[in-house]
């Protein structure tokens, strides 16, 4: 395994670690009626240019992910897979709205977003912002990033982030979290269960 996708997948691991701890107290077992700390209230641009915030995408599921569009492996390998487990999730897919959320905004523009996110599935919806925007987006669903600077170049530059796709619900609240590396089969059937328990609610 590369050196910087080791360091991205610890990082994740100890996130998504805190994350899990958030849902009780400490040496508790979650509470059924208990709600993990991950997601909340955003305002970011989407890739049409449309400002738009959390409640745009309430009423279907979201599968929201952080990336940027210059990333060379972990970002495109995520983003085939979420648009995988919809062709898997068949009629199915129509309640779900993939989302990608830039950390690299300074790259990451409207136009960038339009043509990047498409080339993935019809249903992904790009969204970016002002660097302030984005790091509240990213601070509401406990996501790491950060900046791998290189001296050589101003603009050509990679980073550092967790790699988990949040399920969230109806209500865009937090259902479950996908590890980079589930196989889209197992995304869909999660994501398919996650419906059918909500329906037999």
């Amino acid at each position: 395994m590369p050196a910087r996708l080791l360091v991205v997948v610890i990082i994740a691991f100890v996130v998504g670690s805190f994350a899990a701890l958030m849902l009780a107290p400490s040496g508790a077992p979650p509470l059924p009626q208990g709600k993990a700390l991950i997601g909340g209230p955003f305002t970011l641009t989407n890739h049409e240019g449309k400002r738009v915030t959390e409640q745009d995408f309430q009423g279907k599921y979201a599968l929201v992910v952080f990336g940027y569009t210059f990333c060379p492996d972990i970002c495109p390998a995520e983003l085939q897979t979420m648009a995988n487990a919809m062709d898997e999730l068949g009629p199915q897919a129509e309640q779900v709205t993939p989302i990608l959320i830039t950390i690299d905004p300074e790259r990451d523009t409207v136009e960038q977003l339009a043509g990047y996110v498409k080339n993935f599935h019809a249903r992904f919806v790009g969204l970016t912002g002002s660097p302030e925007d984005v790091k509240k987006a990213a601070r509401a669903y406990r996501v790491f990033y950060a900046k791998a600077e290189d001296k050589a170049s101003a603009t050509d530059y990679l980073m550092d982030h967790s790699a988990f796709i949040y399920l969230m619900d109806r209500q865009g609240e937090y259902v479950t979290h996908f590890a980079y590396g589930t196989a889209p089969e197992k995304m869909a059937a999660g994501i398919a269960k996650a419906m059918a328990d909500s329906g037999a609610r």
